[in-house]
């Protein structure tokens, strides 16, 4: 009877033990460590504009002729003036655009046509008609298309320079680098630079969530970069000596890490600097300021932070009291290295 009773009061403890250890885990070698709570001790959501991304993720595309297209002309009631028959070589009917983008056109001679779009060109071919023929009434045809480019640099199977007969969508365009390295792409750093600006694409939501509204159609001449994980790094600004771009090893990087390397001492720093560090995080066209106790984390009282590739890290030279105040003080900073930022970053700070 006893030992039936201790047994009893064992396992009715057992619930007890349980509920107390709620703040700690086991490893596999049976030792209880205490978890520790996180670090940030705020963390504030922010996105681009929404008509600024609808904007930038549906641009109005046309086609502009290049070298290696075919296209034919027609002039009503006038065929000797049209170019229809295949006289390019390439078993097209129309007019070839050299490497030097002019077509050959009876009466006309040579026209260039390099950077038009049809419309264009079907307006300045009825300008130059109109001087042997009254009201001519001109129609232009693309027959073939052999300028549109594709540049898709970083973790393909096969990256290069890829041509296409038509304008892609960005899954189709990839789909020509072959398949991408997953296991060595930063695919959070990964953007499409359009007309000279990156664009908010969010690679992880098209590629491992088949989001869609990101599968974004791209123009002749687009870049596609996919970064490997060796490129990965944070930028560390403010009370650092040496402010700028600091690199993951083996894809990690912890905020206490990060700020050594930049030169932080944390002797000279104060209190309110080291538990206040702010971080700029974003990905596609979607962000988050986060505040990190840093000093909660130097004394064990937290668990480390791991930044991600890309994040901003501010560490303020004195007490600041709002995000306006730290992005103002980030600014020149942000500026001198625009060309690296997240495309986030870049548009929602330096666009204004």
């Amino acid at each position: 009877m006893i030992s039936k009773l201790r047994a009893l009061v064992i396992l009715g403890g057992v619930p007890i033990l349980l509920a107390g250890c709620a703040s700690i885990s086991s490893s596999n070698s049976g030792v209880f460590v205490k978890r520790l709570p996180s670090p940030v001790v705020a963390a504030k959501p922010d996105t681009l504009p929404a008509n600024t991304v609808h904007k930038m993720l549906h641009p109005n595309i046309t086609y502009h002729l290049g070298a290696g297209d075919v296209v034919s002309v027609s002039v009503y009631m006038h065929p000797n003036l049209s170019a229809a028959g295949v006289t390019n070589g390439s078993g097209i009917p129309g007019a070839l655009v050299t490497n030097q983008g002019n077509i050959q056109l009876p009466v006309l001679g040579l026209v260039h046509v390099a950077g038009m779009t049809t419309a264009q060109l079907r307006d300045k071919l009825t300008e130059l008609y109109g001087k042997f023929v009254v009201n001519p009434d001109v129609t232009v045809q693309l027959q073939l298309a052999h300028s549109i480019r594709y540049y898709l640099l970083g973790e393909f199977t096969s990256p290069g320079l890829k041509y296409s007969d038509r304008n892609l969508s960005l899954l189709d365009a990839m789909a020509l680098g072959g398949t991408v390295n997953f296991s060595d792409a930063d695919l959070r750093g990964a953007y499409v630079v359009q007309d000279g600006q990156k664009i908010p694409v969010n690679f992880h939501q098209l590629i491992k969530d088949g989001k869609l509204d990101q599968n974004i159609p791209l123009e002749s001449g687009d870049t596609v970069v996919i970064p490997s994980v060796a490129t990965m790094r944070a930028f560390i600004f403010g009370a650092v000596t040496k402010p700028g771009p600091v690199p993951f090893i083996d894809g990690r990087l912890g905020l206490l890490q990060a700020l050594t390397a930049a030169g932080m001492d944390t002797t000279s720093l104060t209190n309110a600097q080291l538990s206040d560090i702010r971080i700029i995080r974003s990905e596609g066209a979607g962000g988050e300021l986060i505040t990190v106790n840093a000093q909660a984390i130097l004394q064990g009282r937290a668990a480390p932070f791991y930044l991600k590739s890309g994040d901003v890290v501010f560490v303020p030279q004195t007490a600041v009291s709002s995000w306006n105040q730290v992005i103002q003080q980030l600014l020149p900073s942000l500026q001198a290295i625009s060309g690296v930022l997240n495309p986030f970053v870049s548009i929602k700070y330096l666009s204004q």
